[in-house]
């Protein structure tokens, strides 16, 4: 049983991605939840995987794992330019799925992930980890509670240094990108304002830097944004900066909130608050946001809990990425296959 004392979700966890020991394994261990299944495109990796992280079974392949019936939730880490399609295969067997992000190569394939997850009635969650832990909570509680202010401005920048030329997330055909990748943060935490802002924030402007050895994949892109008040924020992302950087501003009428870290907030759980009162530091905490993120699913799927993560909140990301890269001169992801 799990902590709460409801009975463990059954997760089968599809490749053998490095990102799903931060955002799977761990928290799954820390909850009580069971690891069931691990399936790879080379079948001793996942072997090399289970062995390493005591996954219960390995499987042939990511049918086989999908159509398992042991496995009631399906972790998707895949290259960006698979999660639409294996989301879709996961949907249609009836199964609940939490997605890395983005949810689908572009919009035209968001839209069938959500009737797709609307038609199996099942739980589907993007992977935007950050919206549960407690500084990206904390910084909305400031705004709400007016002590800054109305929302005059918000900066977002997710920045990282250069994977190698050889990571899928420099590969067009596998929707690669800096906005695919890191991006997409930084427009979700700019749209989640839309409470204090008088609705959702329209693209205004974009502008962006192809990388020099992958044509048509983005390295960099700065977006332009207008929210019907009145206020204005920036979404920026680089994926071949000098350093690692992931933060939040919220400029108010009468002060600001900064998280300097708030996509890895385990790393620096700082929140520093300005106004003319004068300026403090809170610390929120180093649980990590992948530990709150899965027990916001589990509590989803066991007990029915509200969610903010959805098909619909994820079509309109999607939506918006679409659009930057169009307004910056590149076309929209493509289409994988299975």
């Amino acid at each position: 049983m799990t902590d709460q004392g409801r009975e463990p979700l059954r997760i089968g966890v599809l490749g053998a991605a490095r990102i799903t020991e931060a955002a799977l394994i761990g928290p799954a261990r820390s909850l009580g939840h069971r690891v069931v299944a691990v399936a790879a495109r080379d079948r001793s990796r996942a072997e090399e995987f289970a062995a390493a992280h005591g996954v219960e079974r390995v499987l042939g392949s990511y049918a086989e794992l999908i159509a398992d019936p042991e496995v009631e939730a399906v972790y998707n880490p895949l290259a960006n330019g698979l999660h639409g399609p294996w989301n879709l295969a996961a949907l249609a067997a009836g199964k609940h799925v939490l997605t890395e992000k983005p949810s689908a190569s572009n919009a035209e394939e968001a839209v069938e992930v959500r009737e797709a997850a609307a038609k199996a009635g099942t739980v589907f969650m993007e992977g935007f980890h950050y919206l549960f832990h407690p500084v990206t909570r904390r910084l909305h509680e400031i705004l709400e509670s007016g002590e800054i202010g109305e929302l005059r401005h918000v900066e977002t920048l997710v920045a990282i240094q250069a994977p190698a030329d050889t990571d899928p997330r420099w590969s067009l055909p596998l929707a690669g990108g800096a906005v695919m990748d890191l991006g997409c943060y930084s427009l979700h935490a700019v749209r989640m304002l839309a409470p204090w802002a008088g609705g959702a924030p329209r693209l205004v402007s974009a502008r962006g830097g192809e990388r020099a050895a992958a044509p048509g994949v983005d390295e960099w892109l700065d977006a332009d944004l207008a929210f019907p008040s009145g206020a204005t924020g920036s979404a920026r992302c680089h994926m071949a900066y000098d350093r690692l950087e992931m933060s939040c501003r919220i400029t108010g009428s009468r002060g600001e909130a900064y998280a300097p870290n708030f996509v890895l907030p385990h790393r620096d759980d700082r929140v520093v608050v300005r106004t003319p009162d004068g300026e403090r530091e809170e610390r929120l905490g180093t649980r990590s946001s992948y530990t709150y993120q899965l027990e916001a699913f589990a509590d989803r799927i066991r007990g029915g809990a509200p969610l903010p993560l959805d098909g619909d909140d994820a079509l309109t990301t999607m939506t918006l990425i679409d659009a930057c890269y169009r307004a910056a001169g590149f076309e929209p992801r493509p289409r994988s296959v299975r």
